[in-house]
């Protein structure tokens, strides 16, 4: 199955992304489409054995629409540019008709008020005049609408430019013959609707720039990451080095990075050293060591010398490549809140040209003298008002805004329908190992006999340690280090199957171990054995020392809570989430882990592949889940959640398969995530409130139904202002999710994704 985004042209609202989903869904082959409004593009799921792009083009314009083959370098910089300066030129464009719509507008505005505004000077009240003004508003500013009428007629669609055309048409054709055979039309005098034709359509316009300008700033996400890669490389073959375009470096190529330049692609550093700042990637505020052997990662800024190295992923592979394509899915994709608003849209159109119908007849039979003018007026104003622009863009400029501002804040959700899942979550299961807890032992109590000391019994430990790949062995020494203890040579070195180690100091035999191991070589720890229980109580692992003979000490090793843990569980709790664990560890130690991130419930010793029934289990129980883990042997488990949320140390494994990546292993992303959300579903709340609020109340009063009872009419020219303001409202609104900050700062909340101190991922 291929997966393909392309753009499409020639849409303007909720019921064009009907039509275009309808034609997709149409062709055999394709399993999956969406379009979103927000970013003019269709994401296609196919099978190339049974279809092609060319045959979903055919069938898009079918339909009356283009869709457009994607650029061999989608995603690059000049990609980018190029969409970038195709919007810019759109915006210009409109802007111009704007300006040219309200230099014409304004005077044949006055002129239709000249009725109730005596000082308006003659020549504006000259329908000839108001023709000739009139004339290049209706049919070049607004040759669009027209346009998109002819093409809607062509194919048998209706859409907004339907609405629009067919309104200021009525209004600009009746003026037409009052203005040539004004003999025919006594009874109306002088009244003509120049005004209501123009300036309906350069409120119209206005609005389409104004929703322009603001939507594209709903993607200025991606133009940040992108622009981060530089556009050439300068690589080394021969002993010479050669500039060349980013696009052109290959797997294995040698490249030389100089201070302040930015490194090209994903490598690894096989010559020289530097510090490099992955501020702008990973939010880490101070620069990276860099030496042979270091990662290091396209888009991030060399400080201070200068080094080689070889190129590892480049092209679509490296990783600000794949966080820009999982943001551009995401945003593209639509959330199922939008079903609602896409059912509507799709009978929208249609209902309102009834309506328009049914209001000029009834205003016809049964209005007031003129009773023509009246049924023209109103009809028009239904047209104009219920244009569904507002409808189609509630959904997918809030998606839009919400994955840009998380994938900025070190969070990457996958689609549109995971925010709105993650929204409706009731509980939060995570992984105790390297989830909960930071994924390997550390050295937690170290206890001594008189007259020995903790220095002591942890040098002892860590010397007989020396060259374990034991993570309990790798704990002591690491401790040892951590406090520059000088450790003393050993000999006869012996590793005792399930007990511990014998070995030889200068002072003595040293041994290290378990119980039984100082049972069997006659030690006596009678003073430590209840320490060393109250330790295991804990979920502690007690390791005993002995010298010569004689008991030293016994250490207590344990991987211990993320320092973030209890406020995260604690935080989850205040948003009204039930926290629960979930680990392959005894009961004994998940217990006490729990204890200490006061989880709501432990789901002990599972195996990983009894993972996801335990989930399956909670979802049967009517729970909504979230599963937080390390995108590695979590990986049933997060794929049967709900919501899967993946750590970012669990990297490639992470971005592929979950819904919801925290690029760095902070858990404070996971609140975060749950804010985002939550904030992003009661934006599009709130804008599909006001865009089907506005269409239900406004088109009953430009029908008319207020008349009777106040005698309140509604002017199209009002109603096309309404109509501009209702779809630039619905993208501002969406635009305040730019504000929204987490409870993760910049630098912890970003990614580690890139960090080269990557710990090893352990499973729990």
């Amino acid at each position: 199955m291929t997966k393909q985004v392309l753009p499409v042209r020639g849409m303007h609202c909720a019921a064009c992304v009907g039509k275009v989903e309808h034609a997709l869904a149409g062709v055999a082959g394709v399993d999956q489409a969406s379009v979103n409004l927000a970013t003019e593009q269709a994401t296609v799921s196919f099978d190339p054995e049974r279809t092609s792009l060319d045959a979903i083009q055919e069938a898009v314009a079918a339909a009356g629409y283009e869709l457009v083959q994607p650029r061999s370098d989608a995603g690059s910089v000049d990609a980018v540019d190029a969409e970038r300066a195709a919007r810019e030129a759109d915006q210009r464009r409109q802007k111009v008709k704007v300006v040219v719509g309200a230099v014409l507008s304004a005077p044949v505005l006055l002129g239709g008020m000249s009725h109730v505004l005596p000082w308006v000077p003659a020549v504006l009240q000259s329908s000839w005049f108001l023709l000739v003004l009139t004339t290049p508003v209706q049919f070049w500013v607004g040759w669009q609408f027209h346009r998109g009428f002819l093409h809607d007629l062509r194919y048998r669609t209706a859409s907004m430019p339907t609405l629009v055309s067919v309104g200021t048409n009525a209004a600009y054709f009746f003026s037409v013959a009052v203005t040539l055979w004004p003999h025919v039309f006594p009874a109306h005098g002088a009244v003509m609707y120049y005004d209501v034709s123009a300036v309906v359509i350069t409120l119209v316009v206005l609005g389409r720039w104004l929703e322009a300008r603001a939507r594209g700033r709903t993607s200025e996400a991606i133009r940040r990451l992108v622009s981060l890669a530089p556009r050439t490389a300068r690589i080394v073959r021969d002993g010479a080095e050669v500039d060349v375009p980013t696009a052109e470096v290959r797997v294995g190529d040698f490249v030389r990075i100089r201070p302040g330049e930015r490194v090209p692609v994903d490598g690894v550093v096989t010559e020289g050293a530097s510090t490099i700042d992955e501020s702008m990637l990973t939010g880490e505020s101070l620069p990276v060591e860099k030496a042979p052997e270091s990662k290091v990662f396209a888009g991030t800024v060399n400080r201070t010398g200068s080094f080689v190295f070889r190129a590892a992923r480049v092209g679509s592979e490296t990783a600000l490549a794949r966080i820009v394509k999982l943001v551009a899915e995401a945003q593209g994709s639509r959330a199922p809140i939008q079903r609602l608003a896409d059912r509507v849209a799709a009978v929208f159109v249609p209902i309102v040209l009834g309506i328009a119908a049914l209001t000029f007849l009834a205003w016809w039979a049964f209005g007031p003298e003129p009773a023509a003018l009246y049924a023209l007026t109103n009809a028009v104003a239904v047209l104009v008002i219920a244009c569904p622009c507002a409808m189609g863009l509630a959904t997918p400029t809030a998606i839009m805004v919400a994955t840009g501002r998380g994938a900025e804040n070190g969070i990457l959700v996958r689609s549109a329908a995971a925010l709105e899942l993650l929204y409706r979550v009731d509980t939060v299961v995570f992984d105790k190992t390297g989830t909960l807890t930071v994924g390997r032992p550390v050295v937690t109590d170290v206890i001594t006999i008189p007259p020995g000391t903790e220095d002591e019994a942890s040098a002892l430990a860590a010397a007989a340690e020396q060259g374990s790949e034991h993570p309990l062995g790798e704990a002591i020494v690491a401790r040892a280090k951590e406090r520059g203890l000088a450790l003393p040579p050993i000999s006869e070195f012996t590793t005792v199957p399930g007990q511990g180690i014998d070995a030889m100091a200068t002072d003595g035999r040293v041994l290290l171990g378990n119980r039984t191991l100082m049972d069997a070589r006659g030690i006596d720890v009678g003073t430590l054995a209840g320490r060393a229980q109250a330790l295991a109580a804990e979920g502690k692992t007690a390791i005993y020392v002995a010298l010569g003979g004689r008991a030293l000490g016994v250490l207590a090793a344990a991987d211990v809570l993320k320092p973030e843990a209890a406020a995260v569980v604690a935080g989850l709790k205040r948003r009204g989430l039930e926290v629960l664990m979930l680990t392959g560890d005894t009961r004994l130690t998940a217990e006490a882990v729990a204890r200490q991130a006061e989880v709501d419930g432990v789901l002990a010793e599972v195996l990983p592949e009894d993972k996801a029934r335990e989930i399956a289990k909670l979802q049967a129980a009517g729970r909504r889940v979230a599963m937080v883990g390390d995108g590695i042997n979590d990986a049933p488990a997060l794929a049967q959640a709900d919501v899967g949320i993946a750590m970012g140390s669990g990297t490639d494994v992470a971005i592929e398969a979950a819904d919801v990546t925290l690029v760095r292993g902070d858990l404070r992303g996971v609140v975060a995530a749950i804010d985002l959300s939550r904030r992003t579903i009661s934006i599009i709340k709130q804008n599909l409130v006001w865009a089907f609020g506005y269409n239900v109340v406004l088109i009953p009063v430009a029908a008319g139904v207020l008349y009777p009872l106040w005698g309140v009419l509604l002017s199209p020219i009002l109603a096309g202002a309404a109509m501009a303001c209702s779809s630039v409202s619905v993208v501002t609104n969406s635009l305040r999710l730019k504000r929204w900050q987490g409870e993760v700062s910049a630098v912890t909340a970003r990614a580690e994704l890139f960090s080269d101190r990557r710990r090893p991922v352990h499973g729990g």
